[in-house]
């Protein structure tokens, strides 16, 4: 029977900490680019709207496919050693991860919210016309309230699935949870343990991500709530 050392863990206060260490910089990483890429993904949302100029139009619909179409390693590959080539510049590996992941982020939010928009009444825009309301009024007073409770779910899941993507920023080395683990088994030689710690950990951080959002749905949308 395999004999488990949980202790090959817990004893080493090096150990603790860089779990603590890198379960917090997938943390932040993770809420910070959700945030970034909602922002964007908005924008790209709205710019596929028939009346937006179609050269910004097509630009946007290209963009996320390309984004959605392509592994995430890919384009973290592609932000922290090709663009550096590309405009001579340097970033730390933390920018080059928060880009990436705000940028993948951002094209899977902005379908999710196209289609909540697609499905407001057409009436209501006629409505809002009739009233006098500027085209600025009716986005965010009209569509987006009602799209974006619609689609709340779907972001909340989206977001989840995404950040269990994110332990890939490990590749280029940094110091995320899955970096915490690799760097442990390589010096105790006990991978099962240490991945399993890494399981409950992301699950627990999972969790604490649908609190915050189901939080952010109660603030932002409080009439939504009894629904």
């Amino acid at each position: 029977m395999f004999d488990f050392r949980f202790y090959e863990i817990w004893r080493s206060e090096e150990f603790i900490s860089a779990l603590l260490s890198g379960a917090f910089n997938s943390f932040w990483l993770s809420a910070v680019g959700g945030m970034l890429g909602f922002c964007f993904g908005l924008m790209l949302a709205i710019s596929q709207d028939k009346t937006v100029f179609w050269g910004v139009r097509y630009t946007a619909r290209s963009y996320i496919e390309i984004v959605r179409n392509t592994p995430f390693i890919v384009q973290l590959f592609f932000v922290a050693f090709g663009l550096p080539l590309l405009f001579d510049y340097q970033w730390s590996f933390f920018a080059s991860a928060l880009l990436a992941i705000t940028l993948n982020f951002s094209a899977y939010f902005a379908e999710i919210v196209r289609s909540g928009i697609d499905t407001i009444d057409k009436g209501q825009l006629e409505a809002a016309k009739s009233l006098c309301f500027s085209k600025r009024q009716t986005l965010f007073d009209i569509i987006l309230p009602q799209a974006l409770v619609k689609v709340y779910p779907s972001l909340t899941s989206q977001f989840v699935f995404l950040f269990l993507t994110t332990g890939l920023v490990s590749e280029i080395s940094v110091e995320d949870l899955t970096w915490a683990g690799r760097f442990i088994s390589d010096r105790n030689f006990r991978d099962f343990e240490v991945f399993i710690v890494l399981t409950v950990i992301y699950i627990l951080l999972a969790w604490l991500f649908k609190l915050i959002l189901q939080g952010i749905k109660r603030l932002a949308f409080p009439w939504s709530v009894n629904k």
